[in-house]
């Protein structure tokens, strides 16, 4: 059996495959194709790149009409639904308070109270609207914003995952920096893939946290953290994962984990479970009983 492992920044991350199989030259082509399929989709969901899809419905769709793609189209409506399942922990409408926090782009700052105001009357779903018969986008108010990034790389993962079964793949794990990680099949020597939630997420001084290692079987693994993007404020670290119901950084734990079927739902169910706090186990696992999750 033969080990290939490739990788690509895209995202503004790391993406790593590590691939099993007996041919080394089709695992390559595989793993090089899903890498392909990541870069593509960046160029389409990124909200940093101007010729972007994401990019013009923000510059127009208030304006406008806009018409995206139908994978762009059925994402933002999958988005729309999680928000609603999560009670408005997970909203991609976030952005204009993720740039009033000083997260666009930065490591973060208190926000100006006016700004933050006229930030929060900007989110929700409630001003994107959906033409189901011509795929456009349209936003009842000026300063609306999406941002794909509690969703994006999980989706990017997904795709990535569905080529590699495509390519014939039965073993490999998929890997999007240290937010989302999905495990297809068993690696070689084992009967699950075992990943530990990565020690980048500890805060300082935190060696006596233990942190689980999780089991994956065709399952994806999502982790959020308060950590990184993050400023020190009163003695209260606040970090890039904000929520869109106060307008203020999360509060209510310091990591999230969630380990679901899907990429693109455990990226954003983690999100919305850093968000809701220890009460969200109990919301989530009522709403998506398949989960699996752990908080701290």
């Amino acid at each position: 059996m033969q080990i290939v492992q490739v990788a690509r920044n895209a995202m503004a991350t790391r993406f790593e495959i590590v691939l099993n199989g007996s041919n080394a030259t089709m695992l390559r082509a595989a793993g090089e194709e899903a890498l392909d399929e990541i870069a593509r989709l960046e160029s389409q969901l990124s909200l940093y790149r101007s010729t972007s899809e994401i990019a013009r419905v923000n510059a127009r769709a208030a304006f406008e009409p806009v018409r995206v793609t139908p994978l762009v189209f059925s994402l933002l409506k999958h988005a729309r639904d999680l928000n609603v399942q999560c009670n408005g922990a997970f909203d991609v409408t976030i952005a204009p308070l993720v740039r009033c926090w000083g997260f666009m782009g930065g490591t973060g700052q208190p926000a100006d109270p006016e700004q933050l105001a006229e930030a929060r009357q900007c989110i929700g779903m409630s001003h994107v609207h959906f033409d189901d018969e011509r795929y456009t986008i349209r936003f009842d108010r000026e300063g609306v914003m999406l941002d794909l990034g509690a969703i994006g790389k999980g989706y990017a993962i997904d795709r990535a995952v569905d080529l590699l079964r495509d390519a014939g793949i039965e073993s490999a794990l998929v890997h999007g920096g240290t937010s989302t990680v999905y495990g297809i099949g068993k690696p070689l020597d084992n009967e699950v893939w075992n990943v530990a939630v990565a020690n980048a997420f500890k805060p300082p001084d935190s060696d006596s946290i233990k942190l689980p290692t999780i089991t994956l079987t065709d399952e994806a693994l999502s982790v959020s953290a308060i950590w990184g993007r993050s400023f020190e404020k009163e003695g209260k670290t606040l970090g890039h994962v904000i929520d869109p119901r106060t307008g203020e950084p999360c509060q209510g734990a310091q990591l999230a984990t969630v380990i679901s079927k899907s990429a693109t739902d455990s990226d954003a169910l983690s999100t919305a479970l850093l968000v809701l706090g220890p009460e969200g186990q109990i919301k989530l696992k009522h709403t998506f009983p398949e989960l699996r999750t752990f908080i701290l």
